[in-house]
């Protein structure tokens, strides 16, 4: 039997396998190609499948990605990592992008060939994130900049021409405060601990080191002294997890439950690459954001409040990018469509057989009162003594509707959580058209990660205590209630877009979309929440107690649910949203989505509307005036009044 022909990949494959072996210095490092990669756990690489169309770009994409796997088992050590990463969540999003631009550094001073590979992953991650239409700061994240201007440094590459707007809105002043340090760097540059104390002292420069630490005696004490090397031993665990995207230290600086696979070390697709870490850690689909440590001592919760909301916005999907690219992540969105579509599809027609059922018009029959039942007259014709039958129209039950899906568009869904999620909504929001339901489709993240505008008025104010909400919010509209389908489709493919997601405030996200549906006239009000975990934005929690914005969102939750006539459920993917809501679903997989909505919202049609007894306050509903009941006349008032 003849031997089966080889891939025309295959050549590609082998030779990448063995290119990677050599530049991480490991023989064993097992390459597997996969539609998982990239990722990085131990000695076990995943890439991507090369295409058999494989075009020189996009071959030297993947080797881009093989290089910065093989550079980071070659020069960096997971426990130095550990000890010198600094304790703040603003910190350490810069030091490990200044840590992975050091590793790509060396790779691509020592290799002509490395260098321009992961130029072409950069180039990449930079189109992709859309750091070319970036006009104000608050949009540019610091530590992509941090990172290309210590490139910059390191190699004598200057920024791409895609990242040098965002670069410059920041370089005066991060030259003016780090220039000195930032010279520092390229005498440490094969010094993983030494490069540490210098990174340290960048942060420190910035005001994104850790409080009231010294980070040159803070370094000197971590170099210094052998008799802690347990201590360092211990935090192997969470070292072990560091990724050139940051992925991993969001997991260790999470819960325990998050934290388990502390020496994994996962490196995202080539629009996460290493150099581009979108300020805070990137993330892997449906990996949870780090969350402070609670500060409550004890200490009665002060009220809510917000520091500002000079610069936040609500906004249509239309008006955050231009109409070419959203045609275009539009039709990425219906790739994923022709996948996900057929089991969605399958449920959402099973939900509007069930709509369509409650509203079509239904007759009693064999009545002593009512309509002359004209298909039963025969009857009479065949045995004379049967008496008449009449017949009369039951009540409709079902209730003009309006239905918001309220996303979570923070990082932490980014992939295949929030495509999923885009797909459900694309698909509910037509059944539900077709069934005569209005359908508002809402999205919430921030508009800068660690604060954007916010937090520099703040810190301008002198940082005065307990500020509160700490972050500029983006309130996105995707869909309006009265909009048709037809006009609003293009913009679901927004949420495929880098750069969009970032944190979550749910309490204030909840209040905005409640009081768009308070305000509508529609008898029956349904809200659906898709998010994926507790509210978390790292400004205000680092200001503030740990479970303050959670507290805001339990009262925000109760209050709807004892006051508001607005029904209100939740499905949380992989993560129990039970706690917070009464009516709420947890799913594991987010390939379940589909099902729980669709299944949620038909239990939903199926129960008697929400009453409730008083409505006053914020969360009261306008007076819907009902009409009377049409009257019934029946056969016998007809016959007596024509004699």
């Amino acid at each position: 039997m003849a031997n089966k022909p080889e891939s025309p990949t295959e050549p590609f494959k082998r030779a990448l396998a063995h290119a990677a072996r050599s530049l991480a210095e490991t023989p064993d490092l097992e390459v597997v190609f996969s539609g998982d990669g990239p990722s990085l756990s131990g000695n076990r690489a995943v890439l991507p499948h090369p295409p058999r169309d494989l075009s020189s770009k996009e071959a030297s994409r993947i080797r881009g990605l093989a290089d910065q796997m093989a550079l980071r088992l070659a020069h960096h050590d997971p426990a130095a990592y550990a000890k010198a990463r600094p304790a703040t969540p603003q910190g350490q999003a810069v030091f490990e992008a200044v840590e992975q631009a050091r590793i790509e550094a060396i790779g691509a001073n020592a290799l002509g060939g490395v260098r321009a590979n992961l130029k072409t992953v950069l180039d990449l991650a930079i189109e992709r994130k859309g750091l070319a239409r970036v006009t104000d700061r608050a949009a540019a994240p610091i530590a992509d900049v941090v990172a290309l201007m210590v490139r910059e440094r390191l190699t004598g590459d200057a920024p791409p021409e895609g990242a040098q707007t965002a670069v410059n809105l920041w370089r005066e002043e991060i030259e003016a405060k780090a220039g000195a340090d930032l010279d520092r760097l390229a005498t440490s540059l094969h010094d993983q601990a030494a490069f540490a104390k210098v990174a340290r002292a960048i942060l420190h420069d910035l005001d994104l080191g850790d409080a009231d630490i010294d980070p040159s005696e803070s370094s000197d004490d971590e170099e210094g002294d052998e008799d802690q090397s347990e201590s360092s031993e211990d935090n192997d665990g969470d070292g072990d997890g560091e990724t050139p995207d940051g992925a991993s230290m969001e997991e260790t600086e999470g819960d325990d439950s998050e934290s388990q696979d502390g020496d994994e070390q996962m490196v995202e697709s080539d629009d996460d690459s290493t150099e581009m870490s979108d300020e805070a850690p990137e993330m892997g689909d449906g990996a949870k954001p780090a969350r402070p440590e609670a500060r409550d001592n004890g200490q009665i919760e002060p009220p809510y409040k917000i520091f500002t909301t000079a610069h936040d916005e609500v906004v249509g999907a239309e008006d955050l990018c231009d109409a070419e690219e959203l045609t275009r992540l539009r039709a990425y969105l219906d790739q994923q469509l022709a996948s996900l579509s057929s089991v969605v599809a399958r449920l959402a027609n099973k939900l509007q057989r069930r709509l369509m059922a409650q509203q079509n018009r239904s007759w009693s029959f064999d009545l002593e009162e009512g309509m002359l039942d004209v298909a039963r007259l025969p009857r009479i014709i065949t045995d004379p003594t049967a008496p008449l039958s009449f017949k009369q129209e039951e009540d409709i039950q079902f209730r003009d509707t309006v239905v918001t899906l309220l996303i979570d568009n923070s990082g932490s869904m980014r992939g295949r959580p929030i495509m999923v999620a885009a797909v459900c909504a694309d698909i509910l929001a037509r059944t539900l058209e077709r069934c005569a339901v209005k359908t508002e489709i809402l999205g919430f993240t921030t508009r800068a990660w660690k604060g954007g505008l916010s937090r520099d008025e703040w810190i301008k104010a002198g940082k005065p205590a307990a500020p509160g909400r700490l972050n500029d919010l983006r309130h996105i509209v995707y869909k309006a209630a009265d909009a048709p389908w037809r006009r609003a489709r293009r913009n679901l493919g927004l949420m495929m877009r880098e750069g969009l997601l970032k944190e979550n405030i749910d309490g204030e996200a909840l209040m905005w979309a409640h009081q768009r549906m308070i305000n509508r006239t529609e008898q029956r009000r349904i809200l659906m929440v898709i998010s994926d975990g507790a509210p978390v934005d790292d400004s205000t929690l680092s200001v503030n107690s740990g479970h303050y914005l959670e507290r805001h969102l339990r009262s925000v939750i109760t209050e709807i649910e004892t006051r508001s006539p607005v029904e209100l459920l939740a499905i949380g993917i992989g993560h129990d949203v039970t706690r917070y809501y009464r009516k709420a679903v947890t799913i594991v997989d987010v390939e379940q989505l589909g099902g729980a909505l669709v299944e949620q919202l038909a239990g939903l049609f199926e129960e008697e509307p929400k009453r409730v007894a008083s409505t006053r306050g914020l969360l009261a509903a306008p007076p819907v005036t009902q009409p009377p009941p049409p009257k019934t006349v029946t056969f016998k008032q007809v016959r007596e009044a024509v004699g």
